[in-house]
């Protein structure tokens, strides 16, 4: 089966896409094709997005899926003229949200993904600037670091320090396990003295071999040989130095960064 999946906003249409795609994933058998159109911010771009939608739905001989975020109601009025199935996500819950609240919504388009508080923005810039300068243990200064990664190559440190610096403003450093680090069995000192501030990044031996493989083909780094002996000594260093680990084999970015705080007891709200 295949469908068409539109995310249409007057934003940016990044959270629309986030909500529908956990969605969609319900759903393993169904071919979706989606596409995000951000800005719809009129009933003229209402109107000509509409005709993308008609046209996917007689493409597909089977009714396109919209998921809508627009509060203008004009603008928002003319989706449903459409031949598409439509979600809307802010007639479904702004309605129970203003009853609830005893509060009028205040009508603003990109408050989500605006930049409505200063402060908060900023953060984000300065978390993504530390985990930058603190990447790959380029600086082993962590004193202002709210939390450490550590692990060997390729379990996911870049990434999910920076998922967690441009969501959450989290001052996220992450250490690289040399092969002295895993051959003397100890963490060098300025990771002991930060111990508490550390979670370790596990993953499997044969995935591991995968990832390395496509970076690096043929060679020692990716060699099934290499990789086990660097899991299984990673494995007995962070055990015997008291370090909580977290899995990443079949785990995405966001999930490694929710176990990451969660393992810390970091309650952090999502910018």
């Amino acid at each position: 089966m295949q469908r068409t999946v539109f995310f249409i906003s007057d934003g940016t249409a990044i959270t629309t896409e986030t909500l529908g795609h956990s969605l969609l994933t319900q759903f393993p058998n169904v071919a979706f094709s989606q596409i995000r159109i951000p800005f719809v911010d009129s009933p003229e771009k209402a109107a000509e997005t509409v005709s993308r939608i008609n046209q996917a739905c007689e493409e597909n001989d089977a009714a396109a899926i919209v998921f809508l975020s627009i509060i203008d109601d004009d603008t928002r009025a003319v989706f449903y003229r459409s031949k598409g199935v439509i979600l809307d996500l802010f007639a479904d819950f702004i309605d129970t949200l203003e009853f609830a609240l005893g509060v009028a919504p205040q009508a603003t388009v990109g408050q989500a993904h605006g930049v409505a508080d200063e402060a908060r923005y900023e953060d984000r810039i300065e978390a993504t600037n530390y985990a930058l300068s603190h990447d790959d243990g380029i600086s082993l200064s962590y004193e202002n670091s709210d939390l450490i990664l550590v692990g060997i190559s390729r379990t996911g440190k870049t990434p999910t320090c920076l998922y967690m610096a441009l969501h959450f403003g989290v001052k996220a450093a992450n250490y690289p396990l040399t092969g002295h680090d895993l051959e003397s069995q100890r963490l060098p000192e300025q990771l002991r003295r930060n111990k508490h501030k550390i979670v370790g990044l596990m993953i499997d031996a044969d995935r591991l071999a995968q990832i390395r493989e496509t970076r690096k083909p043929g060679s020692r780094y990716a060699s099934m040989k290499q990789c086990h002996w660097e899991v299984d000594a990673a494995e007995s260093l962070l055990r015997s130095a008291g370090i909580a680990t977290v899995h990443t084999t079949h785990s995405s970015i966001e999930e490694i960064a929710s176990r990451v705080l969660a393992h810390l007891g970091m309650q952090r709200e999502m910018y």
